[in-house]
């Protein structure tokens, strides 16, 4: 099976400071989370202004696919229920 994000939902987890969403494997329900940071290093835009949380959720939603991209990269590598993608897993 492959991991698909059929539901494009995403939230802001003040507590982690991230983003998160899910992802599907099947019936499984894999939860992501991306840092804020990552998001800062991946839009350089977003690393020019003051961060909130409506510009993290903007950021991500302009960065949808790459972030996908690396979502399926970090679950490829050993699968769990939760993954937490940083910026490193951005460069």
């Amino acid at each position: 099976m492959t991991l698909i994000f059929p539901n494009s939902s995403r939230s802001f987890d003040e507590k982690r400071n991230a983003v998160r969403f899910l992802g599907h494997e099947g019936m499984f329900e894999v939860r992501f989370f991306v840092e804020a940071d990552a998001l800062v290093v991946a839009d350089a835009e977003l690393g020019r202004s003051k961060v909130s949380e409506s510009k993290l959720l903007s950021a991500f939603d302009a960065l949808r696919s790459s972030v996908y991209d690396v979502a399926r990269k970090a679950y490829s590598g050993g699968r769990r229920d939760c993954y937490t993608l940083t910026a490193a897993h951005f460069r």
